[in-house]
């Protein structure tokens, strides 16, 4: 009793210190901490915490939101009610770093995770809050970002197939070559807006519905990444006729080879924030549409693409479950070889990290079978 107390003393101290942290990225209102303080005297169902859900657990580096939601809770998709989060105003996990002590209270049938400090040698908590002088950049992420990381930058959908027609173009490159590798050179024509860093696509693909066949975006090829450094120039040559100068850029990496005809795009901003796994608040179904890459089937830790966007409600942050469908067979146990439909059967899970338009792409985080184009999905 006397250590759930301690904790409840603890979490003014602490939340304080947290937000200073975070305020800067994280901008809280007196009405969102008065909503998530209601929220987190509801906390979740005992029923709800996985059998051998810890009393206390001490954050490690490399841990992430999800995995530690996992150890709590059945459906770790419940993190956002057991933590005391507003899924409508505060989409970000409280920062979490390695060293810090989550601890379970629970009472009344409820129960409700608090962040608190680590036990003094008699096992009593420690009553000493302060502010964390640990940078924000080492807090645990909400699920592993080095396998998103890419994507953000990677993983495109135009809405129109001829987006990228405007777009500055490669014309030549390095002496001829055919193909240009990383820290080679080529050279552009098109209007650069000012930037320096572009990424650099081949001829957008068309992605389908699985059912309708409606196209529902225009996936770039991404080819790699490549710094402007020169500009170009257009004048008049010693014959009069009009010259054109092209521009320079270097290829600072690739995903494949660059050629001609290839066009850039600018990198945009740092965006590789993740929001808080959590189901979604209305019913919803759909369609897995492509894998990511060229793999005919994808397993977990992969990328995949899915036929629901911000049209359909679908957001970051958003889990969804993964159906296998049931095979079709004939009853062999009877005289009259009835066809039979088994049932659709669960078998994984989606983490949606990126939403466009009609379209998402999605991270697998468990499955028990291979996932292909056209597998559906529904909320968890």
């Amino acid at each position: 009793m006397a250590k759930a107390i301690g904790v409840l003393m603890l979490m003014g101290g602490v939340a304080q210190a947290v937000q200073a942290q975070t305020a800067p990225n994280f901008p809280i209102t007196a009405q969102q901490k008065a909503t998530a303080s209601q929220v987190a005297e509801a906390g979740v169902p005992l029923s709800e915490l996985a059998p051998n859900a810890p009393d206390s657990y001490t954050v490690k580096r490399g841990d992430t939101l999800w995995a530690i939601s996992g150890l709590f809770l059945k459906r770790p998709w419940r993190w956002p009610e057991l933590w005391g989060m507003n899924l409508q105003q505060i989409r970000n996990p409280h920062l979490i770093f390695p060293g810090q002590v989550l601890y379970l209270d629970k009472s009344n049938g409820r129960a409700r995770l608090r962040l608190g400090q680590p036990l003094s040698p008699n096992g009593d908590v420690r009553l000493s809050p302060r502010v964390r002088e640990t940078d924000p950049n080492d807090a645990i992420t909400t699920v592993p970002l080095h396998l998103l990381e890419p994507f953000f930058n990677e993983a495109v959908i135009f809405n129109d197939g001829n987006e990228l027609l405007t777009a500055p173009r490669v014309v030549a490159t390095q002496e001829g070559r055919v193909i240009v590798s990383r820290g080679e050179t080529a050279y552009i024509r098109g209007d650069t807006q000012g930037r320096r860093e572009f990424r650099l696509f081949r001829e957008p693909k068309p992605l389908r519905d699985p059912t309708t066949q409606q196209v529902l975006g225009y996936e770039a090829v991404y080819v790699g990444a490549a710094d402007l450094v020169r500009l170009g120039a257009e004048g008049t040559g010693a014959d009069g006729k009009p010259l054109v100068i092209p521009s320079t850029i270097t290829i600072t990496s690739t995903r494949q080879e660059a050629m001609m005809g290839d066009r850039l795009a600018p990198v945009p901003p740092r965006d590789f924030d993740t929001a808080v796994p959590h189901a979604p608040q209305t019913e919803i179904a759909g369609q897995i549409v492509s894998l990511y890459g060229e793999a005919l089937t994808a397993g977990q830790n992969q990328i995949v693409s899915i036929n629901r966007g911000k049209a359909d409600g679908i957001e970051r942050g958003h889990v969804l479950a993964l159906w296998r469908d049931g095979r079709v067979i004939k009853d062999s146990t009877d005289a009259d070889k009835a066809t039979l439909k088994l049932p659709d059967e669960r078998h994984g899970l989606l983490y949606v990290f990126r939403t466009f338009e009609r379209v998402s792409y999605a991270l697998i985080l468990q499955v028990q079978e291979p996932v292909k184009p056209g597998d559906r999905f529904t909320q968890p």
